[in-house]
């Protein structure tokens, strides 16, 4: 063979390659940023989550907890992150709240975040204070009686709980006195004190206290009962119209490569529907749901419709 001959065949191989080879991924532990403290119902889907997923591609997943500034803190640590697949943002329903109530938000929630999936819903839930009303409407009955009397906790200015309760007051004519907490798991502890008289968040945040007979279920905020509560009615059993879930899924860093998109929200599907965490997650009212990238992305777009509008109308700005 001749010198040029070989030197064709070479430079032939070297072009080649890239239609052949992909890059190894992923090569050491992922990071799942976590926008909260620990012991919220991000916080536990997160852990739900981390042992199928790191099983399925190979490398550890090392949970995160960057709480601060109402979860953008967290939020942007990954989207200024390196897009290489091993930081991921596990982000629920305020992702979609925070930039219609925020003057300024330290990051694009488009541009900056590639969706990776959908991992779960779970509808949102009035909890009251034990002997004070046994349903929603009950509730609200004696709320129009009190005006600015009655209070509800939530997990912050923005916070899903935050604007479920300011649904709940358009819905029914009733105005209460919000008041802020530091994220719903104190909230409900609160609740569980007699010191607030309501709170609107999942079942995962407040099953300690119902579970323990310390606060009451008012009210579903769901199209049906759910299978573990049935004595809790709907919303709209009681003529109060208020449908809502909340979400939780994974983003990754803008640019990140779409191979690495596809396979991280295939191993995302396959753990969240794994036998084995059936039982943990019905426990919590927890419906996995794996759409992938574009539904994902849609939902983030309509919600921030949503409670953009929301937030106007009842002038609902952070401080």
């Amino acid at each position: 063979m001749t010198a040029t001959r070989r030197a064709l065949l070479a430079t032939a191989a070297v072009l080649a390659a890239p239609a052949f080879a992909q890059p190894a991924w992923p090569t050491r532990p992922i990071r799942l940023v976590v926008p909260f403290a620990p012991g919220g119902s991000s916080d536990i889907l997160a852990r739900l989550l981390q042992p199928g997923l790191g099983a399925a591609l190979g490398q550890p997943i090392i949970v995160e907890n960057r709480a601060g500034a109402g979860s953008m803190l967290g939020n942007e640590v990954v989207a200024r992150s390196a897009p290489d697949g091993h930081t991921f943002l596990l982000a629920d329903l305020p992702f979609s709240i925070l930039p219609g109530i925020q003057d300024r938000v330290p990051y694009d929630p488009i541009a900056d975040f590639a969706p990776v999936t959908l991992i779960g819903v779970a509808p949102l839930l009035m909890f009251g204070r034990l002997n004070l009303a046994e349903t929603a409407r009950a509730f609200a009955d004696l709320a129009r009686r009190q005006p600015e009397r009655m209070t509800y906790g939530s997990g912050g200015v923005g916070a899903a709980s935050h604007m479920m309760g300011e649904l709940f007051q358009a819905a029914t004519g009733t105005r209460l006195v919000h008041v802020p907490y530091r994220g719903g798991g104190p909230a409900v502890i609160d609740l569980a004190a007699g010191n607030v008289d309501a709170v609107f968040v999942t079942i995962a945040s407040a099953a300690p206290q119902l579970t323990g007979g310390q606060i009451r279920g008012l009210g579903v905020m769901a199209e049906r009962r759910l299978p573990t509560q049935p004595n809790i009615p709907t919303m709209r059993e009681q003529g109060i119209d208020i449908v809502a879930d909340h979400w939780w899924g994974l983003l990754a860093p803008a640019r990140t490569p779409e191979p690495i998109i596809a396979r991280a929200a295939a191993a995302a599907a396959d753990a969240m529907r794994a036998a084995d965490l059936a039982p943990r997650l019905d426990a919590l009212a927890v419906i996995p749901r794996t759409d992938g990238p574009a539904p994902f992305a849609a939902l983030i777009r309509a919600d921030m419709t949503r409670y953009g509008a929301i937030a106007r109308a009842q002038g609902i700005r952070a401080q």
